[in-house]
């Protein structure tokens, strides 16, 4: 399984970024999929996480996240999306997306078997 993440950039706060998991391998629905993010001198911190479709496709939101990110799947596109809305300086991190071999997220980053290389995203005015 690979892991391709992109869609990262310079937003300033209050503005909107999406960013994309293009998922090469197995078919994406029999995989959790989580989204972590690592800011300078900080621990990677799980964002949003979400389950299989095979499974319910649950989702998790950190509570910092919560009513701003939303996390989709395309299953024929074999792809994860971020929405990130009211972006605030502190999102400011390197976000990662990641898979499980399991249908059921976790919010913790060593449960995760595949990473992407990481998208810079940058909230600044």
């Amino acid at each position: 399984v690979q892991l391709q993440a992109s869609g990262g950039g310079l937003v300033q706060p209050g503005g909107s970024l999406t960013l994309s998991c293009q998922v090469t391998g197995p078919t994406l629905d029999y995989y959790a999929i989580g989204w972590f993010r690592q800011a300078p001198g900080k621990e990677r911190e799980g964002v949003s996480c979400i389950s299989s479709s095979a499974s319910d496709g649950s989702t998790y939101y950190a509570d910092s996240v919560k009513g701003r990110f939303t996390i989709s799947r395309d299953s024929a596109k074999n792809t994860v999306y971020l929405q990130m809305s009211s972006l605030k300086p502190e999102d400011t991190a390197v976000y990662f997306c990641s898979a499980r071999d399991s249908p059921y997220f976790s919010d913790l980053a060593p449960r995760y078997n595949y990473w992407g290389q990481g998208t810079l995203v940058t909230v600044s005015s």
